[in-house]
């Protein structure tokens, strides 16, 4: 940081490849401040007290920090430390963990002033304020309203060690029109496009500077078809000249056929839909306030699937009100049908300020106190089975999401995904007492033994899906599994089978 700093923009990422658009949208909208406002970034397993030291070094005049559902924890230590250290430092907090519900947070006691809502302009204004002198008079700031046109964008605040290493958020439209009644975007009232020639002209410009990965944080990316196939078009062309990778948000029912043949052109490793389910039970779609065509749905996950070579994540949430373990298996088992890539089972979070809150009383719903809010248990699913239900999410996440398993997955699911995968996560807990730091070879260890002898697999057939993916996952030496199977299994193994047993031999994995 420079001599020069007067203002530091922070805050604590989830990982080092996470890069702040919320923060560089701030600086690029720094006015005559800009050159003495610096961005510093830190994750949230630094040091708090390391984190304040590197803070500290110029003492600033003022500090703004992105306060997250993923970072609150962290940062409340990094204010409380700077509070007790420069109390003179002037601390402003913004972000959705503070942007409601303020009154009954610590972080914000202890702060300065809060800035609610966007505070594109609202920052620079407040710190503009402060240094001349003429403090605010309330401690919590609402920002005003201000249209999209009336802000820099912030694809030049990315530097060139950002490019080459971190993730490259962008957003073509804020907003969402749906209301669903777990997402803060439930309180959007619609949907604000940028400019597209001027947004595209900032896309041409990263792209330039060496830009080949670009995930769109858009609530509702085919929201509005032709804007979505212009966007696509544009880096259709793009391919021309380099590989690129795209990340959308999409809406599951709202495929048009323009739209179809424009997804169909993208070449493989080029394109991921992010695709948010939530439930496929329609009563709980209706308590939630979601809006969804559950056979548009299908249809489309599978035309998708079939026809393109589009990687597909699809989302689920456990703890829903109303949804019961039956309902919750029979929406995965659907899911698991239509074979995204990736299912990505969440837990429902009570993020500050959604509506989800009307819920609490008629569903009992109990939420852990800190966060990330976690839905702890509800009227009909109690707290055990809700912990149960917590590690099916991590351990799916690390068999079946990592991509490691691609052959043995279908095995070792059958025609009863959710009960066979259940039966699985209580069983590696009851073996193992851990949901993480499960070395690989020990896994693919722990699968064998699971399915021969809980799911009763043919142990032939077995060896050979896991031998598939161990060759795969790089894991030199035969794996031990294996070794334990051919005392057992007198027909020999599949030609296959053997050939590559012969590249990829010798020492025993445990």
């Amino acid at each position: 940081m420079s001599l020069s700093t007067t203002i530091i923009l922070s805050t604590l990422n989830a990982r080092y490849i996470h890069a702040s658009l919320g923060l560089r949208y701030l600086l690029a909208n720094m006015g005559d401040l800009r050159p003495q406002t610096h961005l510093v970034e830190f994750v949230i397993n630094s040091r708090p007290i390391d984190i304040v030291e590197t803070l500290l070094q110029n003492n600033p005049e003022i500090i703004g920090l992105g306060v997250y559902i993923w970072n609150a924890n962290e940062t409340l230590q990094v204010v409380k430390l700077l509070k007790k250290i420069s109390p003179e430092t002037i601390i402003i907090l913004g972000g959705p963990e503070v942007s409601y519900e303020t009154e009954q947070q610590e972080i914000v006691t202890l702060a300065d002033y809060v800035i609610t809502g966007q505070a594109d302009i609202a920052f620079k204004e407040t710190c503009e304020n402060l240094l001349n002198n003429k403090k605010p008079l309330q401690k919590i700031i609402k920002a005003q309203p201000f249209k999209l046109n009336e802000i820099n964008l912030p694809y030049d605040e990315y530097s060139d060690e950002d490019i080459k290493n971190r993730v490259i958020y962008v957003e073509a439209s804020r907003g969402c029109p749906f209301k669903c009644e777990f997402c803060l975007s439930s309180l959007d009232k619609t949907v604000y496009p940028f400019e597209l020639n001027l947004f595209l002209g900032e896309m041409q410009k990263l792209f330039d500077h060496g830009v080949r990965s670009f995930k769109f944080i858009d609530r509702t990316f085919n929201l509005k078809i032709d804007t979505s196939i212009q966007i696509m078009e544009f880096f259709l062309a793009k391919m021309q000249e380099d590989k690129v990778y795209l990340h959308f948000e999409l809406i599951p029912d709202h495929l048009p056929e323009k739209l179809k043949s424009v997804i169909q052109r993208f070449p493989e490793d080029s394109l991921q839909f992010e695709i948010g389910i939530q439930s496929l039970n329609p009563d709980i779609q209706d308590i939630i306030s979601r809006k969804q065509d559950n056979k548009k749905v299908q249809q489309n996950m599978n035309w998708i699937r079939k026809n393109t070579q589009a990687h597909i994540h699809a989302d689920l949430i456990i703890g829903l009100p109303g949804e019961t373990m039956d309902s919750f298996a029979k929406g995965f088992n659907e899911l698991v049908k239509m074979d995204p890539h990736e299912i990505q089972v969440g837990v429902l979070k009570r993020l500050r300020g959604t509506p989800i809150i009307r819920h609490t009383d008629e569903y009992d719903m109990r939420y852990s106190p800190t966060a990330p809010y976690e839905i702890l248990s509800n009227n009909i699913i109690d707290f055990n089975t809700m912990q149960k239900l917590k590690r099916f999410a991590r351990y799916w996440d690390m068999i079946a999401n990592s991509g490691r398993f691609k052959h043995s997955k279908s095995f070792l699911l059958g025609d009863e995904p959710f009960k066979n995968f259940l039966t699985l996560s209580n069983w590696l807990y009851a073996e193992t007492n851990q949901t993480h730091n499960i070395a690989l070879p020990r896994l693919f260890n722990l699968l064998f033994k699971f399915m021969t002898t809980m799911l009763k697999r043919n142990e032939q057939q077995t060896v050979e899906f896991l031998l598939e993916d161990h060759i795969v996952s790089g894991i030199k030496g035969q794996p031990k599994f294996m070794l334990q199977a051919k005392d057992k299994i007198t027909e020999p193994f599949s030609r296959r089978s053997e050939s590559r047993q012969k590249r990829h031999q010798i020492n025993i994995q445990e």
